[in-house]
Formats: C-alpha cells, sequence, structure tokens
C-alpha cells in the first residue's frame, strides 16, 4: 500500500476521534454518565495522539540527510511512544475519576447514553481493523500505535455499554446495585487501557534502544549471504529496526586475494539480493575481511558470533 493510504487512514482516525470526542462529553455530562465522560476525556487524549503519530509518521516519512544519514525512522517510534504515555495517562485519570463515583450517589442511567457508547464500540471496531491492517501492511509503527488506539476505546466501549446497559436495568427492575455499573466499567476500562499503554510504550522503547531484530530474521539474512558464492565466512551480523524499516549490519570472510573491485561487487551484490528479498530492509553495510583457507574456517556456525582473524 502507498504512502497515501497511511496518511489517508491516520486522517480518518483523527475526525473520527473528534467526532467521538464531542459526542461522548456532551451526552456525558447532559445524562452525568461516569464511564461516559471517562471515554470521552479518553478520546480527547486519541486527538492528540492521533496528531502526534500523524506528524512523526510525515517527519519519518522524510529521505535521509545530511545530519540524519540513516533517515528519520525513529520519529514515528518517538511518536508511538508519546500515544503510550497519553494512553497511560488517560487510564490513571479515568480510574480515579470512576473510583471517586463509587463514594458518591449513583446517577439514574439513560438510555441515550447506552447509544452513545455502542456506536463508539463499531466506530472504533471498524477503524482498529482498517488501520491495523494498513500499519501492518506498511510496518508503521505510528499507524499500528493508532491501531493499538482504536484497540482501546473498543475495551472503553465495551465497558461502557455494558455498565451503562446494567445501570438501566437497575433502574428498570429496581436492583439498586446495578446502578454502580457505570463507575465499576469505568474502573474495569482505566486497568485495560493502562495495560495496553504499557505493552505499547515497552515495544517501542526497545526500539529506540535499537534492540536486535529476531534470530529468525537473522538466520535468514545469513541464509540468503551464503548463497553468494565468493561468501568464505559471516564473521559478524548484525540488524536492527529503524521504524519501519530495517538495518543491517554484515562483516564478511572473502578471499584476500581479490581486488578491490571485486570485493565492491560482491559487497553490492549481497546488499542487493537482502533488499530485493526483504523490502522491510532499507540498508545493508557490508565490510569484508581478508579470508584465506590454510588459516580459517569457511563458515562460523553462530551468525552472530564475532570471530578473532588471526593476523
Amino acid at each position: 500500500m502507498s504512502k497515501t493510504a497511511s496518511m489517508l487512514a491516520i486522517w480518518i482516525s483523527l475526525a473520527s476521534n473528534v467526532v467521538l470526542t464531542a459526542m461522548k462529553i456532551v451526552v456525558g455530562f447532559l445524562f452525568k454518565s461516569q464511564v461516559l465522560i471517562a471515554d470521552g476525556i479518553h478520546n480527547a487524549g486519541d486527538v492528540i495522539a492521533t496528531a502526534t503519530a500523524y506528524s512523526s509518521m510525515r517527519v519519518s516519512n522524510k529521505p535521509a540527510d545530511e545530519d540524519h544519514p540513516y533517515g528519520h525512522g525513529k520519529a514515528e517510534v518517538l511518536g508511538a511512544f508519546i500515544v503510550a504515555i497519553i494512553l497511560g495517562g488517560a487510564s490513571i485519570y479515568m480510574g480515579y475519576h470512576a473510583i471517586h463515583a463509587l463514594f458518591e450517589p449513583p446517577e439514574p442511567a439513560h438510555l441515550i447514553a447506552f447509544f452513545a457508547a455502542v456506536v463508539s464500540l463499531i466506530w472504533k471496531q471498524v477503524l482498529y481493523v482498517y488501520t491495523m491492517r494498513i500499519g501492518r501492511s506498511m510496518n508503521s509503527k505510528g499507524l499500528i500505535a493508532t491501531a493499538y488506539d482504536h484497540l482501546a476505546d473498543v475495551y472503553a466501549s465495551i465497558a461502557a455499554s455494558v455498565g451503562i446497559g446494567l445501570a438501566l436495568l437497575g433502574d428498570l427492575y429496581g436492583i439498586g446495585i446495578l446502578a454502580y455499573g457505570d463507575p465499576v466499567a469505568g474502573i474495569i476500562v482505566s486497568i485495560l487501557v493502562l495495560k495496553l499503554a504499557i505493552e505499547m510504550g515497552k515495544e517501542s522503547f526497545d526500539v529506540l534502544m535499537e534492540r536486535s531484530v529476531s534470530s529468525e530474521h537473522i538466520a535468514q539474512y545469513a541464509s540468503m549471504i551464503r548463497t553468494v558464492p565468493e561468501v568464505k565466512r559471516i564473521d559478524r551480523l548484525r540488524a536492527r529496526e529503524h521504524g519501519h524499516y530495517i538495518l543491517v549490519d554484515a562483516r564478511i570472510g572473502v578471499s584476500g586475494t581479490l581486488t578491490i573491485q571485486e570485493g565492491h561487487d560482491i559487497s553490492r551484490q549481497i546488499k542487493q539480493k537482502i533488499k530485493d528479498t526483504y523490502t522491510d530492509v532499507d540498508e545493508v553495510l557490508v565490510h569484508l575481511n581478508p579470508w584465506y583457507a590454510d588459516t580459517q574456517p569457511p563458515y562460523v556456525p553462530d551468525a552472530q558470533k564475532e570471530v578473532t582473524t588471526p593476523p
């Protein structure tokens, strides 16, 4: 999918969050629904989060320049980390007000508040599926973070619908304890959203700290490198995520008698093979080490293991 599709998804998410925020806060205050007000405040945070994701995606799509030779991919990861912080703050705010509402006389539930929660639930589920599909197809951290933000809203809307629905049943059948379904649902929502925020924040932090890609990916790159006949040994192989793309560093042993031109051609061949096969790899840096048959083994069993080359 094109970058236009990802930007469209962000704009749809932003517009939807603005509309839902206004709807939930207005209906929540009119009918005194604590969970709907809390959910509306959460949606207000979503507006900021989506705007942050949009800005970070625009920066991450910029080409490499003199100050950022490896590109701007981490801007998107930073945006996802900010989204996680906003979600965490919103969850704490929601939980505080929901707990506070438990110690006050419950307000009567209204059908309009219930319908508002159901509309939000359906709307956000559609947005989650749509945004996640595009985000995963493009490996966009910002868009995936926005999708998870929609998922948090799905959880919130489910809890709001159940809570308001129970309160309606309590009013209808005179079951007083069910009137507290609204604030109890708010507490459940806050816990679910906080859990999601922690998971998002951890994943973004790992990328910002340049955590290595999985061992399966490393093994795949190593197998691809070994298909080049001139490669005698893999001295070291590393790869890290840099936002929506991956950077690969390889130290390769080749015959020490090759010319500079031949070494250059081998490096270029390795780079092209990996980039053509794995479209999420943006750059492959290849360093060539001299290899001599009488002193060195042909391969290293562990592709990530550093091997000392005899002088």
